[in-house]
């Protein structure tokens, strides 16, 4: 299950960061995603809302790949697969929550910074990643250097990741997707804006296709 997931992830490519404080939001977002061109989301598990966003989602938009960030508890990532997460991902690298989301065959993507927690993370069997905050940890020039001595492991970078900025990443052939929010920011959802997230949401597909031809 995890390796469709994570191929399904690689083809779309970058993979918006949704932070939701109202789940009245999640379907307008949702439809901005879909019609835009990039038919996922990571909602960070941080807010009251996100559980109930998930869920509203998941049942809008069966054909969106929606998954739980910011997972930081096997109690959080219960509750996120229930409400219909089809992957957790979590900001640093935990055995604990990664072995349990294996025992109930959950997708789950640790965070790490280090070849300590790479080597830590293929111990448990995992062959993809979230190198976090990226940008704040040395950025791809960390992943390559880090990619050169782990030759299996594919990265998610997230944290920093822009429009300027994401095209580089995206060449690399050690990166699978990329995690971003610059184009669903939290203002931008509070105020409706769901026009200029698709349209932003547009220009980040298009990106991921420029830069993997």
């Amino acid at each position: 299950m995890s390796k469709d997931i994570w191929r399904k992830i690689e083809e779309i490519g970058i993979i918006p960061v949704v932070v939701l404080n109202d789940a009245k939001d999640a379907k307008d977002l949702g439809k901005a995603l879909m019609e835009g061109g990039l038919p996922a989301a990571e909602v960070t598990f941080r807010t009251e809302a996100a559980e109930e966003s998930i869920k509203i989602l998941s049942e809008n938009y069966p054909d969106m790949l929606v998954g739980a960030g910011t997972v930081l508890t096997t109690e959080q990532a219960d509750r996120a697969v229930k409400a219909g997460a089809k992957f957790i991902v979590a900001p640093g690298f935990d055995p604990e929550l990664v072995k349990y989301c294996q025992s109930k065959d959950i997708p789950v993507c640790p965070g790490i910074q280090s070849p300590s927690e790479i080597t830590g993370a293929i111990k448990l069997g995992l062959d993809h990643v979230k190198f976090f905050p990226a940008e704040n940890s040395g950025g791809l020039k960390m992943i390559n250097a880090m990619g050169a001595a782990f030759v299996n492991m594919k990265f998610m970078p997230t944290g920093g990741i822009n429009a300027s900025n994401v095209t580089e990443y995206l060449k690399s052939p050690k990166i699978f997707c990329c995690g971003g929010s610059w184009m669903v920011k939290k203002d931008m959802i509070a105020e409706g804006r769901f026009d200029e997230i698709k349209d932003l949401v547009k220009e980040a597909a298009e990106i991921v296709r420029s830069a993997r031809n």
